[in-house]
């Protein structure tokens, strides 16, 4: 399998969290393919978006963000219990907050999900490409 079209993004600060959440716009995220590992402080989320950095708008790509040194998940308009449900990532933001970090993952319906960390330590790692 050829990788070299996958890319691997890490964000230590707001300018690589805009570029994670430009290349994630309109990324479709199953509700049981989001995961807290609290234990670890990692928060994951599987998602399948598109190849916008390529100009191939067309392309989809299984990618894996990963959120690091978190220490609480609130979520709001997220039914946990319909685990198939689709939800649509638009944005990620940022919001420092006296000597916490606050980023909101924020989908379609108003679903909104908050990590709140010291350090932000965000990767958008692509797997493999989706063939229709």
């Amino acid at each position: 399998m050829n990788k070299k079209y996958l890319a691997k993004i890490i964000a230590k600060d707001i300018q690589g969290l805009k570029l994670i959440s430009a290349c994630c716009f309109k990324a479709n995220v199953k509700v049981n393919e989001l995961k807290y590992l609290k234990k670890s402080q990692i928060f994951l989320v599987l998602l399948e978006r598109y190849n916008r950095e390529n100009q191939k708008d067309q392309e989809k790509i299984n990618s894996v963000c990963k959120f690091e040194f978190v220490e609480s998940v609130k979520s709001k308009n997220i039914d946990q219990s319909h685990i198939d449900r689709n939800l649509e990532l638009f944005a990620i933001n940022l919001i420092k907050n006296k000597d916490r970090f606050e980023i909101s993952l924020i989908f379609n319906n108003n679903s909104i999900i908050t990590l709140s960390t010291e350090i932000v330590e965000v990767t958008l790692e692509d797997q493999n490409k989706i063939n229709d």
